[in-house]
């Protein structure tokens, strides 16, 4: 069952197995609020079991591009299409977001970012990765960064 995550009063719906619960409800809570200003975009997500198909075009991504496989459950996702750019989110148990933005323009910005909530440490398989940290009301510290995408999906 589809899920519009409400940014005003910030729900730990579909995340209670993460023991960042209320930090990657309210990094969850923080993208929803970005999309719905920038693009007025409801940011809907699903339970991980609906939404193989987005998971797996994520997961394919990491896996070619970088080699990367996340250690982590899946607990939800989303994909969704704004302003020609197509967007998938992945919220894993152990905090982490994964955010893979395909702008299907030929020459568009194509990129996979991470997203880590309060309180979790880097997963081993992102220690590659340098981490730049930003302030959410919403979320507390959230620590980001990203690769840009050579090939297409």
């Amino acid at each position: 069952m589809s899920y519009a995550v409400d940014f005003e009063t910030v729900s730990t719906v579909g995340l209670e197995s993460s023991p960042v619960a209320p930090a990657l409800a309210g990094l969850r809570a923080n993208e929803a609020r970005y999309f719905k200003n920038k693009y007025d975009h409801v940011f809907t997500v699903e339970p991980a079991s609906e939404a193989a198909a987005t998971i797996d075009w994520v997961h394919r991504i990491l896996k070619e591009e970088r080699d990367i496989v996340i250690a982590s459950r899946p607990l939800e996702a989303t994909e969704f299409e704004v302003d020609g750019i197509r967007m998938a989110y992945v919220f894993y148990e152990s905090g982490l977001s994964v955010n893979v933005m395909y702008t299907l323009a030929e020459s568009g910005k194509r990129a996979v970012g991470f997203k880590l909530s309060d309180g979790m440490e880097v997963p081993a398989e992102l220690g590659a990765f340098k981490f730049a940290r930003q302030k959410s009301k919403l979320a507390g510290t959230i620590r980001g960064s990203y690769f840009v995408i050579k090939n297409e999906y």
